[in-house]
């Protein structure tokens, strides 16, 4: 992560995964970053991360002791090739194959490396002058693990900062520098293509709110209940500045044309504690945008306003507070964890059961029917409720609780009224009016509009209220229709 990370708001101002998930696509894993003098040895930090539940782990290097600890482990790694390295593997293929037979293949597949990260925010400091490296590193990479037969299972991609960004405010003005385009910015995103990767995005919210909180709101840049703010560019409203940064990211290669390209978050975190004038650095706030990202991600609710059918996989920064960064004091407390291992604030790295307003998962969909099963399935990681697959092919729109009761009750009162929802089946006494809950209710009249237009793309958003899911929900004891 760079020290300081500087978004653009009209020259100034910017509004600019944890293994388990409802879907393989959909993750939430943690930065294993150590530049600290303090930290457990990594056998212990890799019973850490399993003991919470921690699938994926992004490693800042390959280093020998980590990889081995994490043999056998089932967690999925991501390794990376430092910045320093950049310009002998892109100058010499055999330098790029060695790298690759000692950090990947001598591992592989006990340690599940399933992507390299290609350099670290490689345009943030200009004086480096490695950009020009980039592209044939990640190309001589490429080449290695074609060479050991690992190119079908291994990725490569290179993260890069928001400050690659020529425009980000608003997002439907997003762009890249000029000055990258052409030298990095297009090759990159046509190697990505080919290779069939994805783009890593550092993202931070914290920098763009640290820096402009007299005009964006502190809910806004934590996932919490906002008024939300349009895009007057494309009309879409966010609400929250996650979505905004990522968009902006979307914007930039939508004008390049590489719509087709999935993006990865390969960082995002709020440190939980900073200097004076570093407003908003506080482990109320840490807790509450790791918490609500989280549970957004893993409930399926992965999209974007522009994107509502991308599957994001973000990357938490980071495991531990590192005491030897430079920079700012927050720089040294972005750690869900202490160096003992105690958490720095209370985080849960899986949805869990309980709650959900009464939804539940079943095998059957059709039209709103009582259910004649009685005994319940296995516990989901979904919406509070259970799971079964489907193999219809058929998608079901669902309310997320995250967005809160508000925000669930305005969307609901707009898909039973102007927006057409057949809402009969949850008026009181009606066959699916309980559970009398607003996300109960608010599913149901979701996916009757989902279903009514076709389930088209965007029809499933409801300002980030509702997600889709391929397996036939019920409320009660009601099945959700899966057509009109």
């Amino acid at each position: 992560m760079a020290v300081m990370e500087l978004l653009p708001f009209c020259s100034i101002f910017l509004f600019t995964l944890l293994a388990s998930s409802v879907s393989e696509a959909r993750n939430v894993g943690v930065n294993y970053g150590r530049v600290a003098n303090n930290l457990p040895p990594a056998t212990k930090v890799v019973a850490l991360l399993k003991s919470n539940g921690i699938g994926h782990v992004k490693l800042y290097d390959a280093d020998p002791s980590v990889l081995r600890a994490l043999a056998g482990s089932g967690i999925k790694v991501v390794v990376s090739v430092p910045n320093e390295l950049l310009a002998s593997v892109a100058a010499r293929p055999g330098f790029a194959q060695q790298w690759v037979q000692r950090n990947v293949a001598a591992y592989y597949p006990s340690t599940k490396i399933h992507a390299i990260a290609v350099g670290n925010e490689v345009f943030v400091f200009p004086r480096n002058n490695i950009t020009n490296f980039l592209v044939p590193a990640m190309q001589n990479v490429h080449a290695a693990l074609v060479r050991l037969g690992l190119d079908a299972d291994v990725k490569i991609s290179s993260p890069i900062a928001l400050t690659a960004l020529q425009n980000s405010y608003p997002s439907s003005a997003g762009s890249f520098r000029p000055e990258l385009v052409e030298t990095v910015i297009r090759p990159m995103l046509e190697f990505l293509r080919q290779t069939g990767s994805y783009l890593m995005i550092n993202a931070y919210p914290f920098f763009a709110y640290e820096a402009n909180s007299d005009v964006i709101s502190l809910d806004y840049a934590l996932f919490r209940p906002n008024s939300g703010v349009v895009d007057a560019g494309n009309g879409l409203k966010y609400y929250n500045l996650f979505d905004a940064q990522i968009d902006a990211v979307f914007a930039a290669m939508s004008a390049l044309k590489y719509d087709d390209i999935k993006i990865v978050v390969s960082e995002t975190g709020w440190p939980s504690k900073g200097d004076t004038k570093e407003t908003g650095a506080a482990a109320e706030n840490a807790a509450a945008y790791n918490g609500n990202l989280i549970r957004r991600i893993l409930s399926g609710n992965g999209g974007t306003p522009l994107r509502p059918q991308a599957d994001i996989d973000v990357y938490l920064f980071a495991l531990f507070n590192e005491n030897q960064k430079f920079g700012p004091a927050s720089e040294r407390n972005y750690g869900l964890f202490y160096p003992d291992e105690g958490k720095v604030y209370d985080v849960e790295f899986s949805l869990g059961g309980g709650g959900g307003g009464g939804l539940r998962w079943e095998e059957d969909g059709g039209r709103p029917s009582p259910s004649n099963s009685t005994s319940a399935p296995p516990a989901a990681e979904g919406a509070g409720g259970t799971v079964r697959a489907s193999s219809t092919g058929e998608t079901w729109c669902v309310a997320n609780a995250v967005v809160g009761k508000a925000r669930l009750q305005a969307a609901l009162d707009f898909a039973c009224g102007e927006g057409g929802a057949d809402c009969r089946y949850i008026q009181p006494g009606a066959a699916c009016f309980e559970p009398n809950t607003v996300e109960a209710h608010a599913s149901y009249a979701f996916n009757s509009y989902y279903q009514k237009q076709g389930r088209a793309g965007g029809s499933c958003y409801f300002g980030g209220g509702a997600y889709i899911v391929s397996q036939s929900p019920k409320i009660g004891n009601c099945a959700l229709p899966s057509g009109v």
